[in-house]
């Protein structure tokens, strides 16, 4: 059984839902406004979210914000425990449209890349690249040795998306909002959602 803010639910069994799915990974890195603010942009009719929130992303997004997991939880369709790696999308069967994991740590990254399947988020996101899905990772480090930026070679090479949240100066923003929602647009991109998150180049 799988709880959302409006109490328990089931799956649904695959073919049987018309709205485009996407899951939601948040890790411990620092940028928990990321994750809020896509969120918040995917509350939509059109789009079921799931979502799973690590531990360390728990405690950052109490560091960060003036809100809690719960919080974060309320914005989700069906939330998933980190610690469960036999919910739904810990399998290749489940039909989604892919995972954005906002904002992706390095050692989440790292666990990735090398099928560390240790909890439900990096493990949702081995079955993205197993089964050939989408994968967008906001990976959230500065600055990057080598070793990070071979783990990231290595995420490219089996078919994740690095999506860094790297602000576009084009758009003129006046705002920190203004920045995160470039990136998140950036993101929405990858899953042909449309939005108005930004001002595209013309």
């Amino acid at each position: 059984m799988l709880l959302n803010e409006r109490g328990p639910r089931t799956a649904k069994p695959c073919g049987m839902n018309l709205r485009k799915r996407i899951v939601v990974g948040v890790t411990g890195a620092s940028g928990s406004a990321y994750a809020l603010a896509t969120l918040s942009a995917l509350r939509r009719p059109d789009l079921e979210v799931h979502l799973v929130v690590t531990r360390q992303a728990a405690r950052t997004i109490e560091l960060e914000t003036d809100r809690s997991a719960t919080d974060f939880a309320a914005l989700a369709d069906v939330v998933h425990d980190a610690g469960d790696l036999g919910a739904a999308i810990s399998s290749g069967s489940f039909l989604h449209d892919g995972m954005i994991v906002i904002p992706c740590s390095m050692k989440s990254a790292a666990a990735i890349a090398y099928s560390l399947n240790d909890n439900l988020l990096v493990r949702s996101a081995d079955v993205c690249l197993k089964e050939r899905r989408k994968l967008v990772l906001v990976v959230r480090e500065t600055p990057l040795h080598l070793g990070h930026l071979r783990t990231l070679s290595r995420l490219a090479e089996i078919g994740a998306v690095i999506l860094p949240p790297i602000p576009a100066m084009y758009a003129f923003p006046k705002t920190v909002d203004d920045i995160i929602a470039h990136t998140v647009g950036k993101a929405l991109d990858q899953f042909g959602i449309e939005h108005e998150l930004f001002t595209r180049w013309q």
